[in-house]
């Protein structure tokens, strides 16, 4: 449960840091893959952004952490994000 508090805590900061602010739409399907899609989909979607090898490796050990929650959880959370993307 910590740690998806402390993904809606950066999600929240990442999306709504100014009150008149929209989420960049490739950030909000790039979260929605990292929560709830697979490895190999979140590493087709990190190539859009010429990231450095290490830091995707890094994102991808992240996923595989997220990955041991419950799926229910993870869908929560999705749900969570979906509505701060709507009031933003």
């Amino acid at each position: 449960m910590k740690l998806v508090a402390s993904l809606l805590l950066i999600t929240l900061a990442l999306c709504c840091y100014d009150a008149d602010a929209t989420p960049c739409p490739e950030y909000v399907k790039e979260a929605n893959i990292f929560i709830l899609g697979t490895e190999s989909q979140l590493r087709l979607s990190l190539a859009k952004f010429n990231a450095p090898p290490e830091s995707v490796e890094a994102k991808i050990i992240t996923k595989r952490c997220v990955d041991k929650m419950d799926y229910a959880d993870r869908e929560r959370f999705a749900g969570v994000l979906k509505e701060i993307v709507g009031d933003c």
